[in-house]
């Protein structure tokens, strides 16, 4: 039982690293994933590589090709659209629940994940063209805590899965200036007023609205035509 869990820690190590480093922008949507250079990088086997892909690709952030292996996810615009579409309609039931069952406590604690958020770095500072790592902890932290208090698992798990897919996405996105200007901060703002207010129907919509600008800031990046797709 010792040796299994600990086969499980490093298997979650090693998956937890492999998620990071696609939504880091490691390798290129469409790149194959070599089992042989991952076990090197990650200095463990092939078969713990290959668990953690596995169960990576149930998440959508690895896609396993039968008798071909396993691959970066590659980047479709009408899939980033399915994918906006599904996070708004979930999380806007998610936010409803939250506002209608959430207490004092969760109010408190989300007030202080976006206090959290407003006051740490969006871009670094050694590339302003990206996203800081703890501004992207804080923003994920920040929308957690905001569908928290739903009390359904089901649901919250779905949007944590679309909110890594979107991030992979905007990861890409962020190779092109967005046409469009936008004040994210206000955004978060907003919606945490709506949610304080006590107002879930507003708190929704603030949310759609949101997501669909993220969207529209990767679509004007001309994501799909400045990534090359790979082939193996």
């Amino acid at each position: 039982m010792a040796r299994r869990g600990n086969s499980d820690t490093i298997s979650t190590q090693v998956r937890n690293q492999l998620r990071k480093d696609i939504l880091a922008g490691t390798w290129l949507p469409g790149e194959k994933l070599l089992l042989s250079e991952l076990s090197k990088r990650y200095i463990t086997s092939s078969t713990v590589v290959r668990e953690a892909l596995t169960r990576l690709s149930g998440d959508d952030l690895v896609q396993l090709k039968p008798n071909r292996g396993f691959f970066v996810p590659q980047l479709s615009l009408s899939e980033l659209r399915d994918f906006n579409e599904l996070r708004c309609v979930t999380e806007g039931l998610g936010i409803r629940l939250a506002v209608e069952r959430g207490d004092l406590t969760w109010e408190s604690e989300l007030i202080a994940a976006h206090h959290l958020l407003e006051r740490t770095q969006h871009y670094r500072t050694d590339e302003p063209t990206k996203l800081d790592d703890a501004w992207v902890l804080a923003h994920a932290a920040f929308h957690r805590k905001l569908l928290e208090a739903c009390q359904v698992q089901v649901l919250i798990d779905l949007s944590s899965r679309l909110a890594d897919s979107t991030s992979l996405y905007r990861r890409w996105g962020g190779v092109a200036p967005a046409t469009t200007p936008r004040d994210v901060e206000t955004e978060h703002r907003e919606i945490l007023n709506a949610v304080t207010a006590r107002d879930a129907e507003l708190a929704a919509e603030l949310l759609r609205q949101h997501y669909t600008r993220t969207t529209e800031v990767i679509v004007e990046s001309g994501l799909v035509t400045s990534v090359p797709a790979l082939q193996d």
